[in-house]
């Protein structure tokens, strides 16, 4: 691969330099000014519009429109055109209009007050999420986020992804609407996973879905090559049999004997691309090592790369030192380098339009479906070590309190000295050193360690969310069969990582702004006042205030938190504090990120398995000139599209993950139904009791048909099940004892039994479910009611 004659990077412009920086824009205030006072014109000159007026004229045509008919409608000249440009600009960014991908206007509430919407989804805390059945994407581009709130009413139908209802609608933040639904309307998914089997009439379908409770029936002529036990895909069709809907197999994926079987539904339930395009597969293997050529040698910096055990990429690496310089006493110098993804992928190629579409890598317990071909996420682009590998480094100067002095981007060669784990380089930092650590520890980890105490000070000092909530591995043999559940292990080297690859991301934003270049933040809103009502409600019943009418910070959260700590309840507070939460995003539009405490913030340290990350690399390397692969004119004016996708993408993978971690330790408990366990109450519903297993994480419910005789009311407000009769309380945090009464891995879903204290099933049921004005059925068919307040996510990006 030749290299392309670029300027050379010692010759930079500028920062201020005319010729590297467009004209200065009108600010807000200046736009809204001139909005309203018209500027001196002549006599025959038509007034300018005021804001009122424009916006007046937006909401009372029927159709979209565009700038030139809002020019035309009031006789603007060229002259007034940038005016309306800045001023329509204005109105988009305070949210009082929307811009559809044809750059025509209208109103925020786009959607009718009652509507039909079709369930989708659920988002990272279970709650479901609609789209409008009648929306041009066309004309409005992507449909705006609705949340679907669960159906009121003791008699009330449980509401799953694949309905549709008719709901009433209102805006919640500029592109989101929460629905309440009115009723629920007759339909049914065209598509469906499921397992063949075979029923007393023929071949049944059971789907993988937990939230479809049905069977299908699926003729002979309909089977395909589909044979007993496989996964397969699904049509349904027209008709009925023995009261039955009927389905025609579409393609086998495999054999649901095989272990791997469950990633393999993850994949397709949440569409997941894993096949690579002809033309990316070719790109990547014509790949070869990056020439050294117009690069800083960065070769005798010996960067080490610290990755857990199970790491299958390689695209960061750290290296530290004490500051020489005697200005900054107690001081610290470190670089990060990250690889060079853009010299590879370059914007409008095969394998950007692949990475783009997938937007991000998605991790299982037994596999990984990588942004990138594995050419290039596992060979050229890694940095393995020993080898000569292309980077975009960021070397960081720090002051004795981990405040910034300064920074600077190259972009150079580099060779890694070492491929390190958190695991190793911690006992190395305690005094056990193996061959590869021995020598590493007072020139590089020390210092390492150094860097990392002065950043955490600094971010105590700033304020950040301090959430304290253990994951748990899912260890895979070979062959795709679980071998055990174990906590993940949290040592300081984690934290210095993550210290290290902020403080990354702080300049590349840092350095954007000053570039005066297109860059795509990661942003992190404050939590909504819902969210936070809904918050205040829960704490209040574990006796821990949250104040109303403060301005939100996350030191408020932390002090709950702190009062949480070391309680029955601290588990549950973090995890119900991160449920009130707003979701991390990618925008060109900086609000800044509230759960870090940072204004500005973009991600820069993965462009191997995030394509946020490559986008901030290419305009870096165009606001720096670097040379090739830098972010072209196109790109930049899609920043807000890709920066939707992309976060739409992520969540799709957060989803996927939840569920195959789910599904594996299903997989792993189905061999132990009887078994007793300890756990907590986590979710509390008409349908009955959430519970999470203490040892393994999991994830089940306890219908409330198996609970004690009583007659149980469901007491949202105090999140708790009571018993009328003999006074027996089920409430969110409890402790429990249960046995494993059923385990579906091909479905994900867990259901147990509470027992005594003696380790017995309490004796009898409970009384007629009209008294408790719960649904029929044992386990909920959907995520509504149950689902609002059922288990939250294990993690969230950020």
């Amino acid at each position: 691969m030749t290299t392309p004659r670029r300027p050379s990077r010692r010759l930079a412009r500028p920062p201020h330099s005319a010729s590297c920086r467009p004209a200065l824009r009108r600010s807000p205030l200046a736009t809204r000014i001139a909005a309203v006072v018209p500027p001196q014109t002549p006599k025959k000159q038509a007034p300018f519009p005021t804001r009122e007026q424009v916006v007046a004229y937006i909401r009372d045509n029927p159709d979209h429109v565009g700038k030139r008919e809002i020019a035309r409608a009031f006789n603007l000249n060229a002259e007034q055109r940038p005016l309306l440009r800045a001023l329509l600009k204005d109105l988009e960014k305070d949210g009082t209009v929307q811009r559809g991908r044809k750059r025509r206007f209208a109103p925020p509430g786009t959607l009718p007050e009652v509507t039909v919407l079709t369930v989708h989804g659920t988002d990272a805390d279970g709650e479901l999420l609609a789209r409008p059945d009648t929306w041009d994407a066309d004309e409005l581009g992507p449909p705006p986020r609705v949340l679907v709130l669960p159906m009121k009413g003791r008699h009330a139908a449980a509401i799953g992804v694949g309905d549709r209802v008719l709901a009433r609608v209102a805006r919640d933040g500029d592109s989101s609407y929460v629905a309440k639904p009115i009723k629920r309307l007759a339909s049914a998914p065209t598509r469906l996973l499921g397992v063949l089997a075979e029923g007393p009439d023929g071949w049944r379908l059971r789907p993988t879905n937990k939230r479809d409770r049905n069977e299908y029936i699926v003729r002979a002529a309909d089977r395909g090559e589909g044979g007993l036990g496989d996964l397969v895909e699904a049509e349904i069709v027209p008709g009925r049999t023995y009261g039955l809907r009927m389905a025609r197999v579409l393609d086998r994926l495999g054999d649901t004997a095989n272990p791997r079987a469950v990633s393999l539904i993850c994949l397709h339930t949440h569409g997941i691309p894993t096949e690579w395009p002809p033309e990316a597969e070719d790109q990547a293997k014509a790949a070869g090592p990056t020439p050294p050529e117009d690069r800083d040698d960065l070769r005798d910096v010996p960067l080490v790369t610290i990755d857990g055990e199970d790491a299958r990429d390689f695209d960061d690496a750290v290296w530290a030192e004490s500051d020489p310089d005697p200005d900054n006493p107690d001081g610290w110098h470190a670089m990060v380098a990250i690889a060079d993804v853009a010299w590879y992928v370059r914007p409008g190629d095969a394998l950007d339009d692949e990475a783009l579409r997938r937007g991000n890598s998605v991790y299982f317990p037994d596999r990984v479906v990588p942004m990138l071909p594995e050419a290039l996420s596992n060979g050229w682009c890694s940095l393995r070590p020993n080898e000569d590998g292309g980077c975009l480094a960021v070397e960081m100067w720090f002051d004795a309190r981990g405040q910034k002095i300064r920074h600077q981007f190259r972009r150079g060669i580099m060779r890694s000295a070492a491929r390190l784990t958190y695991t190793q380089v911690q006992m190395a930092v305690d005094g056990t050193v193996d061959d590869t650590t021995g020598p590493l520890v007072e020139p590089l980890l020390r210092p390492l360690y150094g860097v990392f105490a002065a950043l955490s000070g600094a971010r105590e000092k700033r304020g950040s969310l301090e959430l304290d909530l253990p994951e748990r591995r899912v260890m895979v043999g070979e062959d795709g069969t679980v071998l055990g559940i174990q906590p993940r292990a949290r040592y300081d080297s984690h934290r210095l990582i993550e210290e290290l690859m902020v403080a990354a991301n702080v300049c590349a934003a840092e350095e954007l702004e000053r570039l005066r270049e297109p860059c795509l933040y990661r942003i992190h809103d404050e939590p909504s006042q819902e969210k936070l009502g809904a918050l205040r409600d829960f704490l209040r019943t574990l006796d821990i205030s949250l104040a109303p009418g403060q301005v939100m910070t996350p030191h408020l959260f932390n002090r709950v938190l702190e009062r949480a700590r070391d309680t029955e309840h601290e588990h549950l507070v973090n995890e119900v504090v991160l449920r009130a939460q707003a979701q991390a995003e990618y925008n060109p539009d900086n609000i800044g990120h509230f759960g870090l405490g940072l204004r500005r913030y973009a991600h820069f340290t993965s462009p191997i398995r995030r394509y946020a990350d490559l986008m901030v690399h290419r305009a870096l390397i165009r606001g720096l000139r670097l040379g090739a692969g830098a972010l072209e004119d196109d790109q930049a004016e899609q920043l807000a599209e890709i920066g939707g996708h992309i976060s739409s993408t992520e969540r799709r993978a957060a989803a996927a993950e939840r569920d195959a971690v789910n599904r594996f330790i299903v997989g792993f408990l189905a061999g132990k139904v009887g078994a007793t366990f300890s756990g907590r109450v986590n979710g509390v519903t008409r349908a009955g009791l959430f519970v999470t297993l203490d040892d393994t994480g999991a994830d089940g419910l306890i219908p409330i048909s198996t609970l004690p005789a009583d007659f149980y009311w469901h007491n949202e407000d105090a999140r708790c099940l009571e018993g009328r009769e003999h006074g027996r309380v089920y409430r969110l945090g409890q402790p429990v004892t249960v046995r494993l009464r059923e385990a579906d891995p091909l479905v994900g879903g867990l259901l147990f039994e509470v027992l005594d204290d003696d380790g017995t099933a309490p004796a009898g049921r409970r009384g007629p479910r009209t008294k408790a004005g719960g649904p029929k059925g044992g386990r909920p068919k959907t995520g509504g009611p149950g689902r609002r307040h059922g288990p939250p996510p294990r993690h969230r990006g950020r």
